[in-house]
């Protein structure tokens, strides 16, 4: 079985977790200090803010960014629910925005007909480790002072013009999730350069606590422990190279899948640096055979094959509940074209000439 995702974990992070066991000092502590101060200088902010999962980290970032009850928050549909989930959390509204052709991210020429006054926030995803065009999304945001945070929980590591994302807007989001570039188990990151926007954080993730028994608004207990922060420490320090295997992956699935007819790559864009937290190609008509036949092909010669995602966040039930009716062109293409195919590091060669077999 050569399986959608899966986790590199080696002897350094066993061994950095039992010391953290040894210690007997398990909870929030000098492992997730460690974590912070290593994941900011990579990235390359002042801060980062550990806490429990990535959607903890949207949810916490919104907050501290003030977006509060009868705010709008514009946002992409193409992406897994917690995104939009999120800006419910605070009582505010998501408004769709549809996606690129190419990237599948937020279509940075959509943007501004979607602002209105109670616009406070756009939240872009770099949606599987694939950077937006954050010049131009910036410059909106900018014009109408408006916040830009950044959801880049499947992009640790990518770059937009050789800045890191998760440093390029207000703040930014990352999830330490097993299926991520990286991991911690479950957890998750956020990064800033703001001096407010961190301190925010920090008392939201403890209660609303600002010092011990000093609570100073609601907040909620989003404290990681040293011992997922003992695995983060030890893979921060292996990301590149576990970057680097993706890359290669998906440069010879480029290659090898470029001349199939009604199949469309993903593009690697000079200006950007993907870093493939999935390979995400088009099934598109001209293809021998639909998508759901592909994907059993896929998965009757072991091949792990996944739709992310196969209704966009209006589509949802729940979402219908709340009075949406969005109808978006491109999104609703790629939700009916869209699979992915395993990229992560340990797909071997063989297991990528073997994923094109079943294409050609």
């Amino acid at each position: 079985m050569i399986p959608i995702a899966k986790p590199s974990i080696g002897v350094e992070e066993k061994k950095a977790v039992q010391e953290v066991l040894d210690s007997g000092m398990i909870a929030q502590g000098q492992k997730v200090k460690e974590l912070e101060d290593n994941f900011a200088q990579y990235i390359g902010t002042r801060y980062a803010i550990a806490v429990t999962s990535g959607t903890s980290a949207l949810h916490t970032a919104l907050l501290a960014c003030g977006i509060k009850e009868g705010d709008e928050v514009i946002t992409t549909p193409f992406t897994f629910t917690a995104t939009a989930n999120s800006i419910l959390f605070c009582g505010a509204r998501s408004v769709f925005c549809d996606i690129d052709e190419e990237t599948f991210n937020i279509d940075a020429e959509k943007i501004e007909g979607k602002i209105t006054s109670k616009t406070k926030a756009v939240l872009v995803v770099h949606l599987f480790g694939n950077p937006c065009g954050m010049d131009r999304i910036k410059k909106i945001c900018d014009k109408h002072d408006i916040l830009l945070i950044e959801d880049a929980c499947q992009a640790h590591g990518a770059e937009y013009k050789g800045q890191k994302v998760g440093s390029i807007g207000d703040c930014g989001v990352f999830s330490m999730y097993p299926t991520k570039n990286m991991t911690t188990g479950e957890g998750g990151m956020i990064t800033t350069n703001s001096a407010d926007i961190d301190k925010k954080c920090k008392i939201i993730r403890n209660h609303g606590q600002d010092g011990r028994d000093n609570q100073v608004l609601l907040g909620y207990n989003y404290r990681l422990t040293d011992i997922q922060a003992a695995i983060g420490v030890e893979q921060l320090k292996k990301v590149e190279g576990f970057i680097e295997k993706r890359i290669a992956n998906a440069k010879m699935l480029n290659e090898g899948l470029k001349d199939v007819k009604g199949i469309i790559t993903p593009k690697m864009q000079a200006e950007t640096r993907h870093v493939f937290n999935q390979y995400t190609v088009r099934v598109t008509e001209d293809f021998k055979i639909s998508r759901d036949e592909l994907i059993k092909k896929l998965k009757d010669a072991g091949i792990g094959a996944f739709v992310y995602y196969p209704k966009p966040i209006y589509r949802q039930k729940y979402y219908l509940t709340l009075g949406y009716d969005d109808n978006l062109k491109m999104t609703e293409t790629a939700a009916k074209e869209v699979v992915s195919i395993p990229v992560h590091p340990n797909v071997t060669k063989e297991d990528v000439e073997k994923i094109i077999e079943i294409f050609i």
